[in-house]
């Protein structure tokens, strides 16, 4: 396996905020097996790292990604040995340990199987309007296994997500928009400056809250209604009790930014 000796993967801090990058260019980024064990690294630490509050998960070059380097993938997948390191965050959110913070995905140029999969596992995408995307695993005689027939019909509903996990069918970034698979389309080169304005505007609210309102989320979409509603006014209380929410209500009779501390 010696293609799979570099790992071109990076991780920046900038503030609150980490930068996740996939740095493969020359490779249309098509990610080896230690690719996908250094994502798992980088969004491990994103989570562990008490002053990082937002992810950013972004791609060097024209192109976020043509997906796996299927010759090298091959072998495990007949095997079933799993991609993720059991104890890692599994950047495909389909195992525990799930990550508790927010990430959001800036998108370019070819957007393959991997590539929407990894980018409808965070939770706010920006897309280029140059992007061309494709789920085309039934053309190589398997399936889609990190979430897309899950998240698909999830996003876009039966019939629109059968239309192009069915086929492998190429789409573009405006019907990307239209079934919910991406939240903003900018002009290419423009995707990662947005991705981190909207991370850092999230940075700046109150961490405990993002957290506990992303989980609330969560568990709406994996339990439905009456899972959520369990515990919400236990979530709501204990974070009622926190230093947060005191600096909330200060800030609004102030009327000024709240400064949280995330305690």
């Amino acid at each position: 396996e010696t293609q799979d000796q570099e790992v071109p993967l990076e991780l920046e801090q900038r503030g609150a905020v980490a930068l996740i990058g996939i740095d493969r260019p020359k490779k249309l980024n098509g990610f080896t097996p230690a690719m996908m064990r250094a994502l798992a690294d980088a969004f491990s630490t994103l989570e562990r790292d008490a002053d990082t509050r937002v992810g950013v998960l972004f791609a060097h070059g024209a192109n976020f990604t043509a997906g796996l380097q299927l010759d090298l993938f091959a072998p495990m997948m007949r095997r079933g040995d799993s991609m993720i390191p059991a104890d890692a965050i599994d950047p495909l959110g389909l195992r525990d340990p799930m990550r508790t913070k927010p990430v959001v995905c800036a998108v370019q140029g070819i957007c393959f199987t991997l590539g929407i999969e990894l980018m409808l596992a965070q939770d706010i995408v920006v897309a280029a309007d140059d992007c061309r995307f494709a789920q085309i695993e039934v053309k190589r005689g398997v399936i889609p296994t990190g979430g897309a027939t899950m998240r698909f019909v999830e996003r876009a509903g039966w019939g629109n997500a059968q239309r192009y996990l069915l086929t492998g069918d190429e789409f573009g970034a405006a019907e990307a928009l239209r079934l919910g698979f991406v939240q903003d389309v900018v002009p290419a080169g423009r995707q990662l400056e947005r991705a981190l304005e909207i991370a850092q505007t999230i940075a700046e609210q109150a961490p405990l809250a993002v957290r506990a309102s992303l989980a609330s989320s969560r568990r709406y979409a994996e339990h439905g209604p009456l899972g959520m509603k369990a515990d919400m006014e236990a979530v709501q209380r204990r974070l009622a009790m926190s230093e947060d929410a005191a600096e909330g209500v200060r800030s609004f009779v102030e009327r000024r930014k709240g400064r949280f501390a995330g305690k």
